[in-house]
């Protein structure tokens, strides 16, 4: 059981969104029986980024094969079998809204022998066909450590691939039971050496009794497999059900984590109390022509 819901300090308040935009995304994703982690996670920020036409989709959902203690994201055992129409409404999806950016995340599938990797490869080729000119980010689970797998995502030719640390290692067991921090930075690590074009990403959360020593150090650790894009968020707890908060982040930490990434190299760090791993996603585009990589004609071997 965690700890009761907490009243949130004054900087944690979110402006109304914006309901006319909002509202016609979610007749599209009604329409269209999509599901975006804004939605099932409860982001904060789902106005802001519906009204900017940026939203997260999340495939092979809405249930997860994990229970995760601070996710809001249903747990099931057994979930449901893939559907194969999903990248086409996906990419329809994408065309309705004119997304100049599209984050596609998923619910981990341990069940899967690739993870659904091959699930997260038709629908990049889908948007890719209906509309070439919106970038792609894939927020991917660990996969298990099936590098196999990771290596199909990354043939597909997303712009960015994500992949969350989540959390310090002190705090692993509590917080992600079935995860492991040295297999997410190898997933980093491996994702660069694979696609040394792709712009890796990963992101943490605070409020859970890390200490300021433990962020910087996970910030170097992803700093050596050369991670280039880097948010920090404070965690709020979903419900009464869910890990409680230990302590609600000032702002001026999250300043300071951001000053520090800078120093360490980051190509993008977004710290604040309502970052998520998608918010402000749609800043790749100028990050990628900042920092251009050629794309070689194959991966792999």
């Amino acid at each position: 059981m965690g700890k009761p819901v907490v009243v949130k300090p004054d900087w944690l308040r979110v402006k109304a969104p914006q309901w006319e935009r909002v509202g016609s995304v979610k007749d599209i994703l009604r329409d269209l029986e999509l599901n975006t982690v804004c939605e099932e996670a409860s982001c904060p920020n789902i106005g802001e980024c519906f009204h900017h036409g940026t939203a997260t989709f999340l495939i092979m959902g809405p249930a997860c094969t994990r229970a995760c203690p601070y996710c809001d994201i249903d747990f099931e055992k057994k979930p449901q079998v893939l559907d194969p129409t999903e990248p086409d409404r996906l990419a329809e999806a994408v065309r309705r809204m004119g997304l100049n950016h599209v984050v596609i995340t998923s619910v981990n599938r341990d069940d899967l022998p690739d993870g659904g990797a091959s699930q997260f490869v038709r629908c990049i080729e889908q948007i890719r066909e209906i509309s070439a000119g919106t970038t792609i980010e894939v927020l991917i689970p660990d996969l298990c450590g099936n590098w196999q797998a990771l290596e199909t995502i990354l043939r597909a030719e997303p712009d960015v691939l994500n992949h969350n640390t989540e959390t310090v290692p002190r705090l692993y067991k509590r917080t992600r039971p079935q995860g492991d921090y040295l297999r997410s930075l190898d997933l980093l690590k491996r994702a660069r050496q694979l696609a040394p074009w792709v712009y890796t990403k990963s992101g943490i959360m605070v409020g859970l009794s890390e200490t300021d020593a433990e962020v910087r150090a996970v910030m170097r650790d992803l700093r050596e497999v050369d991670c280039d894009i880097l948010t920090i968020g404070q965690y709020l707890q979903p419900t009464a059900k869910h890990l409680g908060v230990d302590s609600f982040v000032h702002p001026d930490q999250f300043a300071a984590w951001e000053s520090a990434g800078q120093e360490l190299g980051f190509l993008q760090i977004v710290a604040s109390p309502l970052t998520r791993s998608s918010y402000h996603a749609e800043q790749v585009k100028a990050l990628m022509e900042q920092y251009p990589r050629p794309r070689p004609p194959a991966i792999g071997g």
